[in-house]
């Protein structure tokens, strides 16, 4: 059964402008957390000479991501696979990209110390780790809505809540990333490009 999630709609085209800077000409993209599968999509449809390879740690996500693929009939777009962000090894031994949307402040700690490990096994030297969502920065003033919705998350579940931005670029650091670009979004998010140090 195909899910349907609302703010695809309206960061799937900024979000598409940003990866046009930001991923590679061809090559095989994995997105982490693919949810629903909308994004997956909508991405494969936009950038026709990238594979994309959506994903998921939820049966009902994978059968939802499906669903929309079958649908939208995209030679470009793979069956979606089973991949736990704070599980590995992954199920993929390389790709050129790795985009996890909307996850990060939704799932403990843990599953960003995943995304970060898994993702450097997998990419080469230079090749963009990419993130999107909301993102709490020492230099800037917390928009009231982000405060808002962080005590929404908290309240849901205390493993969760919006990362500090600085945390991020620490667990970068640790992994063998650094960050090269950061853009602000809609809705006060931000997407965020790490890149894979020489190792």
């Amino acid at each position: 059964m195909k899910r349907h999630a609302p703010a695809t709609a309206r960061n799937s085209r900024p979000l598409a402008d940003v990866l046009a800077e930001e991923l590679p000409a061809s090559g095989l993209v994995l997105e982490i957390a693919s949810g629903s599968g909308e994004h997956a999509v909508f991405m494969a449809s936009h950038f026709p000479a990238l594979d994309w390879q959506p994903s998921d740690r939820e049966s009902d996500a994978l059968v939802s991501i499906d669903s929309w693929a079958s649908e939208a009939g995209l030679g470009n777009l793979r069956p979606a696979v089973e991949i736990d962000a704070t599980q590995g090894p992954w199920p993929l031994h390389d790709a050129d990209a790795v985009l996890c949307v909307n996850m990060v402040h939704i799932s403990p700690w843990e599953a960003s110390e995943g995304l970060f490990r898994g993702a450097a096994g997998i990419l080469a030297s230079g090749a963009p780790l990419i993130l999107y969502g909301p993102y709490f920065e020492d230099e800037v003033e917390t928009a009231p809505s982000n405060t808002a919705f962080d005590e929404s998350l908290r309240a849901r579940n205390p493993a969760w809540g919006i990362r500090r931005l600085s945390r991020m670029d620490e667990l970068a650091a640790k992994t063998g990333f650094e960050r090269t670009a950061r853009y602000a979004m809609p809705a006060n998010n931000l997407t965020l490009v790490f890149r894979r140090l020489d190792t």
